[in-house]
Parts: C-alpha cells; sequence; structure tokens
C-alpha cells in the first residue's frame, strides 16, 4: 500500500465520536446500566492504575470503542488470569457488553463509558500490555478527519500507556483510514511496525473475533480488511 502526505493535526479539542444513543436500549439494559455498569466504572476522579484493578493480572488489555463487545468478550472469557478495560460511548454497545458479562459471569473485565482520552490522562506510564482499536468511525469525509482517532496526540497518550515491547493492534476495512493510521504510526516515535510479507495485512490476527462492524462490512461488500499489529518502541 502507498504511504500518502498526512494533513496536519488540526488544533484544539474536538470528539471523536458522534452520538451517544440509537435504538432505546430494553429493560434488561436498562437494569444493568443502573445496577451492573456503577460497579464495573473505572473512576477517573483519581489516577487509574490497573494493576489496582486488577492485582493478579497477568497482563493488561485496553480496548478502545468496543462496539457491541464482541471482541472484548472472548478474549477475557480466553484469558482468565488478563485485566481488561474497554472503553465505549455508544450506549448501545454498552447494554450489549452489559448483557454479555451478566450472562457469561465474566468476571475480568472494567468499563469506561466515555471518552477514552479523559481514561487515558489520569492512567501511569507503562500500564498497558495490549492495546486494540478495532474498526473505529472512519469519519470519510475529509473535513471530518480531525474527528478521528488516530492522530498524533493520541497516539503519545498511547505510547505513553502502552509497555515497551507491548502490542498496539488496529483494524479497519476502509483503505484510507488504513492508510491514514500506518503513516500517522510510522511518522511517530513511540510504535514500530515489524516487517511483514505484502498483503500480509490482509490476514486477521491468530484467534481473531470478528466485530459487528466487520461483519457489517463484509455485507456491504467490502471484503477485505487492514489488520495492522504495531510493537511499542523501547
Amino acid at each position: 500500500m502507498t504511504i500518502k502526505p498526512i494533513p496536519q493535526d488540526p488544533k484544539g479539542p474536538r470528539a471523536f465520536y458522534g452520538r451517544r444513543a440509537g435504538k432505546k436500549l430494553h429493560k434488561g439494559q436498562q437494569a444493568l446500566f443502573e445496577t451492573l455498569l456503577p460497579d464495573l466504572t473505572v473512576d477517573i476522579s483519581r489516577p487509574v492504575d490497573p494493576k489496582v484493578l486488577f492485582p493478579e493480572a497477568r497482563c493488561i488489555h485496553l480496548e478502545i470503542g468496543y462496539g457491541g463487545g464482541e471482541h472484548l468478550a472472548r478474549i477475557a472469557q480466553e484469558n482468565p488470569d488478563d485485566g481488561f478495560i474497554g472503553c465505549e460511548v455508544f450506549t448501545g454497545g454498552i447494554g450489549k457488553l452489559l448483557e454479555t458479562i451478566d450472562i457469561e459471569k465474566i468476571s475480568n473485565v472494567r468499563l469506561f463509558p466515555d471518552d477514552v482520552i479523559k481514561l487515558l490522562a489520569v492512567m501511569p506510564d507503562a500500564s498497558v500490555d495490549c492495546l486494540y482499536v478495532l474498526y473505529p468511525d472512519p469519519w470519510p469525509k475529509p473535513r471530518h478527519h480531525k474527528r478521528r482517532l488516530i492522530q498524533f496526540p493520541v497516539l503519545e497518550q498511547f505510547a505513553r500507556v502502552v509497555k515497551p515491547g507491548g502490542t498496539f493492534r488496529f483494524a479497519t476495512d476502509i483503505e484510507d483510514y488504513a492508510n491514514w493510521t500506518l503513516a500517522h504510526v510510522l511518522r511517530s516515535e513511540g510504535f514500530v511496525w515489524p516487517m511483514q510479507a505484502p498483503g500480509a495485512w490482509h490476514a486477521p490476527y491468530e484467534g481473531w473475533q470478528a466485530t459487528r462492524y466487520e461483519q457489517r462490512a463484509r455485507r456491504q461488500g467490502r471484503m477485505k480488511s487492514f489488520y495492522f499489529e504495531f510493537s511499542r518502541a523501547g
């Protein structure tokens, strides 16, 4: 793939997400918002140390924009000795994951139902082993590119919280966003991209769990995705 020039990141605050609510939550989800979510929500009124949230955890994972939680729930179940933090602002997705956590009795997940920038700001350096951004909103119109999650200041925060040698995984079905992300990461100092054979980035990660956004892309005829795995430098 060809790396294209990057427009300069706009200055000033911006939201990386659009609407927070879609269809009305059903009664079961509403009840879980009132009963389960408060117990799982990460408190950012003070510094957030994942090792305090998960004292016995072998590794700490952070998924940003988990959608319906398909990927997060599966890897949490497959890795019961690890700790997982999921960040999502869309109420429908939060409700779906809460249902899964409740039904499957998943105990190693904590949630942050707000802008991830607020969470990153209170997390200590080198506190995350693996960070995931899977099928984020591509904001396809050029005038909206400033709202894409992958920006240089955000990558700086990713690099700060991910441990040296840790991993940042990114997936999208939008080639322009794949190009944008690769160009930004390669021009940053925090992560390196291990050399891959041409086209290898179209193969999913080992043990990949398709998200609902990937499934939607396939239904809409976008059959090719990009799966990048970057390593934290240092």
